[in-house]
């Protein structure tokens, strides 16, 4: 299902057909969502798998969260898939806001195998592996980085990888959304994610459980 389903989102790309939608969500929300698909799977690897998010980072936000989870979900993926021991981050940074808009920095970073430089150059081609050896010890079909691209670019943005062989690998964009009308009540905890952080918020006549 997953690779026909990235042959699918190819052929759209292909056609020019695939659109992004512009609706209100929480950004918690997309990365709870996220996390919940690789938490375990990290867990059975052995590996460390956090998600921290900048306290001054908006959480009310218009864009398209299908797509940029399916972006976060590919580079995630891939990080736990090529990482045998160490840790996987995901990373939310705002680096510049507004009052109707929010820059965010998503960053992937992971101590897995690593790419060679010369590898680098070809990751975004469609069908495309580092090597031979990855299709047979791995799987996959090539086509999420490729996907990813085209989706990070219809934001607005591009995918920037920065690898040392042997040694891990970061992936990361940076995207401008917009932000509508804040509502003070409307926040949500970080309960879900993994060593998550996020700014503190008043709570009246509440009793609060944290466990770490």
């Amino acid at each position: 299902l997953s690779i026909l389903n990235d042959i699918l989102d190819y052929s759209k790309v292909e056609a020019g057909r695939l659109e992004l939608d512009a609706t209100t969500f929480r950004l918690a929300e997309v990365l709870e969502n996220v996390a919940s698909l690789f938490n375990v799977r990290a867990h059975e690897k052995g590996l460390s798998f956090t998600v921290d998010i900048a306290p001054d980072a908006p959480q009310g936000l218009i864009g398209d969260p299908l797509r940029l989870g399916q972006v976060l979900t590919n580079l995630i993926g891939n990080a736990i898939k090529f990482t045998p021991s160490g840790a996987v981050r995901l990373q939310v940074e705002s680096t510049d806001t507004g009052p109707d808009f929010a820059t965010l920095r998503f960053t992937v970073q992971d101590t897995g195998i690593g790419i060679g430089e010369t590898e680098v150059q070809h990751l975004f081609e469609p069908f495309t592996q580092a090597d031979g050896s990855i299709t047979r010890r791995f799987g996959g079909t090539g086509l999420g980085l490729a996907i990813s691209q085209s989706l990070v670019r219809l934001m607005g943005s591009h995918i920037e990888v920065a690898s040392t062989l042997g040694q891990g690998s970061a992936f990361s964009f940076t995207i401008r959304l917009a932000v509508p009308g804040q509502d003070p009540t409307s926040r949500r905890t970080l309960a879900a994610l993994p060593h998550a952080r996020e700014a503190s918020t008043a709570i009246c006549n509440a009793r609060t459980l944290l466990v770490e």
